[in-house]
């Protein structure tokens, strides 16, 4: 089977309104896709910086996959949220991309949206917090449904991933 190892980091993100930053992250790949090793999802640590608009999380991300065909390619799709002074975590937004098809170095940024709501939502998250989040997170990646949302444009979130491909050109695929 070929092969697709991915190494790599999250770097940080900017853009975001306020500081006191996390991410969760996630790999989704298609049916024909077998994980050999590393890990699938994580989350990084609350970065909250003094004098930066970036926070820094500079989490590693180390997966290795065995596929039989390319329908279902790797995609990154990340959620960060927002720990305020309490401890409390409030969304700030999602975002999804894909993993290179093309072997070697990449720096990726990721754009980021949050589903805006009604204007009692708004209203409401500005004197309370939270906010509308998604019921189902599969939307952040397929496009099913996800043109029927109304969104706001957040942040983005930074990578650098590193993607080794094996045994590609058994299958007929140039690298």
């Amino acid at each position: 089977m070929a092969e697709v190892h991915i190494i790599g980091q999250i770097v940080g993100a900017s853009g975001f309104p306020d500081h006191s930053l996390f991410c969760k992250w996630g790999i989704h790949t298609g049916g024909a896709w077998k994980i050999l090793a590393g890990i699938r999802e994580g989350q990084t640590q609350v970065d909250n910086p003094q004098n930066h608009d970036v926070a820094f999380f500079s989490h590693p991300i180390d997966v290795h996959f065995a596929t039989k065909g390319l329908q279902g390619w790797p995609k990154l799709h990340f959620q960060v949220w927002h720990q305020d002074s309490f401890g409390r975590n409030e969304l700030y937004g999602y975002g999804f991309c894909h993993i290179p098809t093309s072997p070697g170095i990449h720096k990726l940024e990721c754009p980021t949206w949050r589903p805006s709501g009604t204007y009692l939502d708004q209203v409401s998250q500005s004197f309370l917090g939270g906010g509308p989040q998604l019921k189902n997170p599969e939307l952040i990646y397929s496009g099913a449904d996800r043109y029927k949302l109304h969104t706001i444009a957040m942040g983005n979130v930074h990578l650098q991933v590193g993607v080794i491909l094996r045994n590609f050109d058994k299958f007929g695929i140039e690298c």
